[in-house]
């Protein structure tokens, strides 16, 4: 099967794409565009990966499933386009950036800069039927992102994974603790962050002073 994914993670994926779950996966997503208006647009759904090939990958940062309303989605997990105004948690992961580094708080929230540096910015879920979160929960992109992130996992030393939230952290399991550091915390939405957990965790300067200290330069937030 033709996917249009960097040549990198088509590489490492390549077993995925021949598996019945993807065929059939791709066929309900040509599908769900063809009848409903969804998100991200379909040129952007591979963004991810296609901004941040398999060996540059210093940071993974797990999402939920992309933001359902117009504009905003871009196939990068908690990124906005630029021009949109910013979400609730992509709020939240400017103000605790803010403090943690005392970096000034970005006029976009666009997120590509991060990408761009070995950030991959990963929903589990990689499209969505407007209006309607987790629409797209269960017609098998988890089991194609799981397995990018097993390959990271497993394949790749060093790497930093930042788990937001219980859903981001049931993906632990797949993480080798003596290969990598895993960085867990509450979600930064309001509804969890308010309640504590979020703030004050020094989480972006605890992945840099990691990053550094195994000769990879830090990310810039």
């Amino acid at each position: 099967m033709n996917v249009d994914i960097e040549d990198s993670w088509k590489q490492q994926l390549s077993s995925e794409f021949d598996k019945p779950y993807f065929q059939k996966l791709t066929e309900t997503v040509r599908r769900e565009y063809a009848t409903y208006t969804c998100y991200p647009p379909g040129r952007l759904i591979f963004n991810a990966f296609n901004l941040c090939p398999f060996d540059k990958v210093k940071v993974v940062i797990i999402g939920q499933d992309p933001y359902h309303e117009p504009s905003q989605a871009h196939g990068l997990s908690f990124s906005v386009c630029d021009g949109v105004a910013f979400p609730p948690s992509l709020q939240n992961i400017f103000k605790e950036i803010h403090a943690d580094l005392g970096t000034d708080i970005p006029m976009s929230g666009n997120l590509t800069r991060w990408a761009q540096q070995g950030v991959l910015l990963l929903n589990a879920t990689l499209t969505v039927r407007a209006h309607q979160a987790n629409s797209h929960a269960a017609i098998g992109w988890q089991q194609f992102t799981d397995a990018a992130i097993s390959r990271l996992a497993s394949e790749r030393s060093h790497l930093v994974f930042m788990l937001w939230g219980g859903f981001a952290r049931s993906k632990k399991s797949m993480i080798p603790a003596e290969k990598h550091l895993v960085i867990e915390s509450v979600h930064p939405s309001p509804l969890s962050a308010n309640r504590g957990g979020w703030f004050g965790q020094h989480q972006f300067s605890r992945c840099n002073a990691y990053l550094e200290s195994h000769n990879q330069t830090p990310i810039e937030w």
